[in-house]
This record gives C-alpha cells, sequence and structure tokens, in this order.
C-alpha cells in the first residue's frame, strides 16, 4: 500500500508540477489572444446569464446550468485551497490566484463553446455535450474523447464527492461535535433526493443554492473587513509586493519571491475554477442557448465569480486577519486549513460560523455538481443503463467519505484531474480556430 501511495504522489507532483501549470496559464494567455481579450465582455455574460433563453434548444435555463457548474467549481478550494496557497506560496500567492482566474475566463469560454458547438441529442431528446463530444465530433479522437469520460466518471468519485463529504464530516466534528457517521448519512440522504431527479432537478436546487451561498458569504467576509478595515491597505500592499519579493508578514507568514507565490498562486486558482479541466463545459451544453459563443459567454462568468470575486474576498480577509493578529503561526496552524481556521476565529462568533456555512454549502454543492459531471461521462461510456447503479455508489461515496482519512484519495484526484486537463486541452488547442472563428460570426461581426 505505501508502494501505491507514493506512486500515486509522484505522479501527482509530476503532473501538476511546473509543466502542466505553464501549459494551462499559456492556454489562458493563447485563447485570451484568439479571442481578442473575450474578459471584456464578462459583464455582458452576467446580464445575459440573468436574462435567461426561452427559445434554443436544451434542458435548462443559461442560468440554472451556470449555477450548476458553479456548484461543482466553488467548493473547499475556495475557502481552505486559498489559505494553502498563502501558507505555501506567501501572501503574494493570492495576487497570482487572482491573476489566473481573471486570465481563465478566456479558457472557460473557449471550452463551453465546443462543448455547446458539438454537443448532441439524445433519443429522448436531452442535450448532451463535453470535452468527450469535441473531440470525438469535431477531432475525431475518439480514443481520447473515451480517456477523458474514463477520467471524469473517476474524478467525481474524490474531487467531486469524497474529498468534499470529508471536508464537511470535518468541520462539523471540530467545531460542533456532530459524529462523522451522521453527517456521513446526512449528507448522502441529502445528495441522493438531488441526484436521482436528474440535471433539471440538479439545476433547480443549485439555482437556489448557489445565490444564496455566494451572498452569504461574500457579505460574512464583508463584516469581517469592516472588522478589519484598518489593515485593507497594508493587506493589499503586502499581496502586491510579496507576489514578486521574498520579505516576511506577520504570523510567521514569509513569502518565497516569484517562483514560490506563482507556483502555489496559480496552482490553487486553476483548481479552484477548474478552467482548463473541461468539467465546467459537460453543464453549459445541457443549456438553452441560440448559438454557442452566448452561453460560452455566460458559463465563462462562473470563472469571474469563483476566482475573480470569491476567492479574492477570501485573501483579503486571511491576510487582514494575520497582520491584525500577529500570533497565527504556521507553527500552530499546522496547514492551509488550520490557518483558515485560525485566521476566521479571529473574529468572535462571526468568523467561525461564517467559515462552518461556508465550507458546508459550497462543499455540498461541489457535490451535487460533479454528480451531473461523472453521469454523463458514465453515460457517454456505457449508455444511460449504468446511470442507477453510477448515482448509488456515488452516493455511498459520501456517506462513508466522512469516516477515513483522505490522503491517497486527495492525490488520486489530482491525478484524475490532471489527465481530463489533458484530453481537454488537446480540444482546445486543436479546436482553437473554430473558437476564434465562432466568436467572430456572433460577436464581432455585427
Amino acid at each position: 500500500m505505501t508502494i501505491i501511495e507514493n506512486g500515486i504522489r509522484t505522479l501527482n507532483d509530476f503532473l501538476w508540477g511546473w509543466p502542466m501549470i505553464l501549459l494551462l496559464l499559456g492556454t489562458h494567455l493563447f485563447l485570451t489572444m484568439r479571442t481578442k481579450v473575450i474578459q471584456r465582455f464578462v459583464f455582458r455574460g452576467i446580464r445575459w446569464s440573468l436574462d435567461g433563453e426561452k427559445d434554443g434548444e436544451g434542458e435548462v435555463s443559461s442560468f440554472g446550468a451556470l449555477t450548476t457548474a458553479l456548484a461543482s467549481t466553488m467548493g473547499t478550494g475556495n475557502i481552505i485551497g486559498v489559505g494553502t496557497a498563502i501558507a505555501l506560496g506567501g501572501p503574494g500567492a493570492v495576487f497570482w490566484c487572482w491573476l489566473t482566474g481573471l486570465l481563465g475566463i478566456a479558457t472557460k469560454y473557449g471550452e463551453a463553446l465546443i462543448a455547446v458547438k458539438y454537443r448532441v441529442k439524445t433519443e429522448d431528446g436531452r442535450m448532451q455535450g463535453g470535452a468527450m463530444y469535441a473531440l470525438e465530433r469535431g477531432l475525431h479522437m475518439k480514443g481520447l474523447a473515451l480517456a477523458f469520460a474514463f477520467f471524469g466518471a473517476m474524478a467525481a468519485f474524490g474531487i467531486g464527492c469524497g474529498v468534499q463529504a470529508n471536508a464537511i464530516g470535518r468541520i462539523l466534528e471540530e467545531n460542533l461535535s456532530i459524529p462523522p457517521e451522521f453527517t456521513g448519512l446526512a449528507v448522502a440522504a441529502g445528495a441522493a433526493v438531488v441526484i436521482f431527479g436528474g440535471i433539471k432537478n440538479i439545476a433547480r436546487i443549485c439555482e437556489r443554492l448557489v445565490p444564496f451561498m455566494c451572498i452569504f458569504y461574500a457579505g460574512g467576509c464583508g463584516l469581517i473587513l469592516v472588522w478589519n478595515y484598518d489593515f485593507i491597505l497594508p493587506a493589499i500592499r503586502t499581496i502586491l509586493v510579496m507576489a514578486f519579493q521574498p520579505g516576511a508578514a506577520a504570523g510567521g507568514l514569509m513569502g518565497g519571491g516569484l517562483m514560490m507565490a506563482m507556483r502555489y498562486g496559480i496552482a490553487r486558482g486553476l483548481f479552484s475554477n477548474e478552467s482548463g479541466m473541461g468539467s465546467a463545459p459537460i453543464a453549459a451544453a445541457a443549456a438553452r442557448s441560440v448559438n454557442p459563443v452566448q452561453q460560452a459567454l455566460i458559463s465563462s462568468t462562473g470563472t469571474f465569480w469563483d476566482t475573480v470575486v470569491v476567492c479574492a474576498i477570501t485573501g483579503l480577509v486571511l491576510v487582514t486577519s494575520i497582520l491584525k493578529n500577529p500570533a497565527i503561526d504556521m507553527a500552530s496552524a499546522g496547514d492551509g486549513g488550520g490557518l483558515t481556521t485560525l485566521a476566521f476565529a479571529q473574529i468572535p462568533v462571526i468568523g467561525p460560523g461564517i467559515l462552518i456555512i461556508g465550507i458546508v454549502s459550497f462543499a455540498f454543492s461541489t457535490i451535487l455538481g460533479w454528480s451531473y459531471y461523472g453521469e454523463r461521462c458514465m453515460e457517454y461510456l456505457f449508455g444511460s443503463k449504468s446511470l442507477f447503479l453510477y448515482r448509488f455508489f456515488y452516493v455511498l461515496v459520501a456517506a462513508a467519505a466522512p469516516l477515513v482519512q483522505l490522503n491517497l484519495v486527495w492525490d488520486l484526484s489530482d491525478v484524475l484531474n490532471g489527465c481530463m486537463a489533458l484530453q481537454n486541452l488537446v480540444a482546445l488547442l486543436f479546436l482553437s480556430g473554430e473558437i476564434k472563428e465562432e466568436t467572430e460570426k456572433y460577436l464581432y461581426i455585427k
């Protein structure tokens, strides 16, 4: 078992080393230029997501597809992941995390566009799409399409379900002394009620849950920033300075300079918004839309909300709290999760409450969103008859996850996510000409 664990960890370190980080960041930059800086249309995408689309083909509204995608991407990475980036890369990592999200809007746009363009209608009238269909129908690479679907179906059990249910169990046990057995059963029951209803039910729940959790979390963080108002400008200055040069902040946090801040900030940003992984476009393909550009622009706003807004707010809360309370240090925190807990705990009553509700709601929404991703990948591989069994095991994982240690699952999930990204990037880069052509056709040419 030790040999297997070490092998998976080594593979994980290789997959998510500098080559992958530079490949993803390079794709962000390439598609930003290829689309003539599509980021400048992000507020149009937000407006379109609220207007809805009633005439196009699809199973759910554009807003439903967006909130389903946001449900999957807004997980523990938005809170604990930012703490990990700061712990390992220093406060400057927040800047690189934010910049990665800003550039990643173009990649999320591109992958959603080809997902909608190459989607298919099933015999029972459902719309399905994603990187597997783009690879098969756009590039005639059936082998890579099958590989993406396999990695996606398996990754859903780990990063989408297991680690999220475990995070819920851990936070409730540590703060409210709720037994993990009870948490597992509650999470599994709640997930079963939603996911056995299919994408329409998932989208309906996400349309209500995602806006609530985002507004609650952002509002709560706003209260903390009011509490820490006198350290907001020093925190911004610290983040910008330590993004490019080594130094020291309060709480024993050291900035490792440009390379360390970039490595962990970019890596956590990529994990948070999933731009380039190919997961969110699976939900985008189910949306009612009249052309691929419209839904792609709506889908790209998910990265804006996830990283440019939520991760930035979390980073500012953590750095202001650390500067205001120098007693916070990595020796007592232990890791990024501990650092996040200590930082939020500096605000009496409000801080821990925001952290608990934020993690529980973000993690549960991720379980719902990723269940749909896994189902579509499984259906691509084995047909619709496999869905009931897949849902059953998915719920079983949710029930058992709070009871086990998930270090191995984390590493294995990261490997599977990295493999998904590699297949998806092939589709993005080889179909970038079509992304450019469709964008000019529907967005730039009047």
